[in-house]
């Protein structure tokens, strides 16, 4: 009986614990990826592309609104000269409402709208890498959408 627990069932059990412990390693790597490209997109929405300037709305002494981080708003500038198609507001991005993975890529790997239409100004247009587009969707997905 001794022989059979150290030949046959010790080892089993070793092998088990051994993929428990992967499958457990292989998760918390992911949420680390998960957390990482998050902040990422953090970084460039907030630091880069300073997208929070438009679509998060402003209060009565002008300062951004963090209670409405990113949840859409008018536009509060102007052209010198009229432009056309010049949007009054924009849309939410907090929690990435309005758009698929694939329609929020091509906005910002192609510059194209969701439909395929040219980008109202005064949205810019972005040329990102795949990589980039994607650490944005995953950061502006972990915000919680807008409450109205």
């Amino acid at each position: 009986m001794r022989l059979l627990l150290l030949r046959v069932v010790f080892p089993a059990l070793l092998l088990a614990s051994a993929l428990i412990a992967g499958v457990e390693v292989k998760k918390s790597s992911r949420a680390v990826t998960d957390k990482s490209e998050i902040e990422r997109g953090r970084y460039l929405v907030e630091e880069v592309a300073k997208c929070t300037e438009y679509h998060t709305p402003r209060n009565a002494q002008g300062e951004l609104d963090h209670s409405a981080w990113l949840q859409g708003a008018p536009i509060w500038i102007t052209p010198v000269r009229p432009i056309p198609n010049w949007a009054d507001r924009v849309p939410a991005l907090a929690g990435f409402p309005s758009f698929t993975e694939e329609e929020g890529e091509r906005v910002l790997e192609k510059g194209i709208g969701p439909e395929g239409e040219v980008l109202r100004p005064p949205m810019h247009i972005y040329h990102m890498n795949h990589a980039d587009a994607k650490a944005i969707i995953a950061y502006l997905k972990s915000l919680p959408e807008a409450r109205h």
